[in-house]
């Protein structure tokens, strides 16, 4: 089974603090490096960590705020000094690029790489990122300012081939890419051997949901429905529920809740107000609705 895990670099929310920094995950698929928001302290994160920053894919912003966004400069200043070449692609908000402009002016008029922004619709579900294995899209959230989640999901495998049916039908080598599609396979004599009878099927594709920052939102549900994993923010606990709904979070119960609504595996919450030192309230208000809830933590490697 190919690679597909998401590291936590941060999971506080937007007052600094030093128990957790600043908003940013990397997702490994296939060995590639994907990254979500990229708050202040990030590239400090990925060396703590071990990532190597030298895989990084693509960067996805899920809005411009400060913690999700203030990591880009040191980030794309390292990129330079190590050397990177090769075009990155970040994702996010049309106004991304006025920032992306500001860095480059005083920054980076001698960056050996050329960054693109590819504009998100935050207001509309789109596929904004595809390979031969693996899809990304974005999905509108509710929040002060226009506000993207994110869902990685792998493509359907192939089907498995059954070795001792290929052998038993003396089958040719340059039948099975067909059969490993879902073809039949029809004998010399014109019988049909089912592809069913050779072939068992692929491990379901496995899916990652990112939600930052949001306030309570069913309508996202359609989007993240059956992922393997959500990750929900969960900035307060229920006892600041008025002022969840003033600033457009979420509470612990209302993460609980969407995750058991779009009957995900498991809940990882994060994004935590500074006010909080222990979170074992926030932990306790999501279990309650949901059980199969986690809480972030840098560093926390989470496997599909």
């Amino acid at each position: 089974m190919n690679r597909f895990d998401i590291t936590i670099l941060g999971c506080g929310s937007a007052l600094p603090t030093t128990l957790h920094n600043p908003s940013s995950q990397l997702v490994n698929m296939n060995e590639k490096l994907f990254m979500i928001d990229c708050g202040e302290g990030t590239q400090l994160q990925m060396r703590k960590f071990k990532s190597r920053i030298g895989k990084l894919h693509s960067i996805f912003i899920s809005h411009l705020h400060g913690d999700h966004i203030f990591g880009l400069p040191g980030l794309l200043s390292t990129l330079s000094l190590l050397g990177r070449t090769g075009d990155l692609t970040i994702y996010g908000h049309q106004d991304l690029q006025k920032f992306i402009d500001l860095l480059i002016n005083y920054f980076g008029q001698h960056f050996p790489f050329r960054i693109n922004l590819h504009p998100l619709d935050p207001y509309n579900h789109q596929v904004i990122m595809e390979n031969k294995s693996m899809r990304v899209h974005s999905f509108p959230l509710n929040h002060r300012i226009a506000t993207c989640g994110f869902l990685f999901e792998e493509k359907e495998g192939q089907r498995h081939i059954i070795r001792e049916r290929i052998d038993f039908y003396q089958i040719p080598l340059h039948n099975l890419s067909s059969i490993k599609a879902g073809e039949d396979f029809v004998t010399a004599d014109g019988t049909v051997i089912a592809n069913r009878s050779l072939t068992y099927p692929a491990a379901p594709p496995r899916k990652y949901a990112y939600c930052s920052d949001t306030a309570y939102f069913p309508e996202i549900i359609p989007y993240i429905e059956n992922a393997d994993v959500l990750y929900h923010e969960a900035t307060f606990a229920e006892t600041e529920l008025a002022r969840a709904k003033q600033t457009f979070h979420s509470t612990a119960r209302e993460a609980a809740e969407i995750a058991r609504a779009a009957n995900v595996k498991k809940l990882v919450i994060g994004h935590f107000s500074s006010r909080y030192n222990e979170l074992d309230q926030l932990l306790k208000e999501a279990m309650v609705v949901f059980p199969d809830t986690e809480l972030a933590n840098e560093g926390k490697v989470i496997e599909l």
